[in-house]
């Protein structure tokens, strides 16, 4: 069964107390370039038309205790859509829950996630 998505993956965004340390050491682990650093953002991907793995400026960020609970997992998805009026009703339609900021929502079990415009290098979500 074929079905038409909402949106497609742009980044992992992870929550770190320096993104651009960050960046360099997953560009070292991957092997891919940072492609975007303003030192509160920090991209890794292929290239600048490349979704990747980013890193946010938290800094009161503290380390994950893995596997102990205490101290959970900091990372949310940014999902990219042609349309966020429509991507956002979609969403809500399959149990996402707004959360507060422009799309921002979180899902059924509670991970949050963004809505952000397709970027002008990546092709339609949605083509025809």
């Amino acid at each position: 069964m074929s079905r038409v998505p909402v949106g497609r993956l742009h980044h992992l965004i992870v929550d770190c107390p320096d993104p651009g340390a960050s960046a360099r050491f997953w560009s070292e682990v991957l092997g891919q370039p940072v492609t975007y650093d303003d030192g509160d953002f920090a991209v890794v991907s292929a290239d600048t038309a490349t979704s990747g793995l980013a890193f946010q400026r938290s800094p009161d960020q503290r380390p994950a205790t893995w596997p102990d609970p205490a101290v959970p997992q900091q990372m949310h998805l940014d999902v990219m859509v042609d349309d966020q009026p429509a991507a956002a009703e979609a969403v809500r339609a399959l149990g996402a829950r707004q959360l507060d900021g422009d799309y921002v929502f979180a899902d059924p079990a509670g991970h949050p996630f963004c809505l952000i415009p397709r970027p002008g290098w990546a092709p339609p979500v949605n083509q025809a």
